[in-house]
């Protein structure tokens, strides 16, 4: 792992991406604090990636999740929980 200072970074961009592209991790200082993380692109979004240029994905940028809501016959997780601490 490599640490840089952000004007370092800035002049040498380039050096920097190429290292990261090749597997290492560079911590982003700013007078001493570590500020950021540059890392290698992963896998897992190498396949996302290919799976959305192929048309069978489509993804926003933003977090994996659920957006309907599931639905549950019977009492709420939290009477449940209310009731095991009786």
């Amino acid at each position: 792992m490599i640490a840089v200072g952000i004007r370092e970074l800035k002049e040498k961009l380039s050096w920097y991406v190429s290292r990261a592209s090749k597997g290492e991790e560079i911590v982003v200082t700013a007078h001493g604090k570590e500020m950021a993380l540059v890392v290698p692109i992963s896998r897992e979004r190498e396949a996302v990636k290919k799976l959305t240029d192929a048309g069978r994905a489509s993804w926003g940028g933003g977090k994996p999740g659920n957006r309907a809501p599931v639905k549950v016959k019977g009492k709420s997780l939290s009477d449940t929980v209310l009731e095991g601490r009786r």
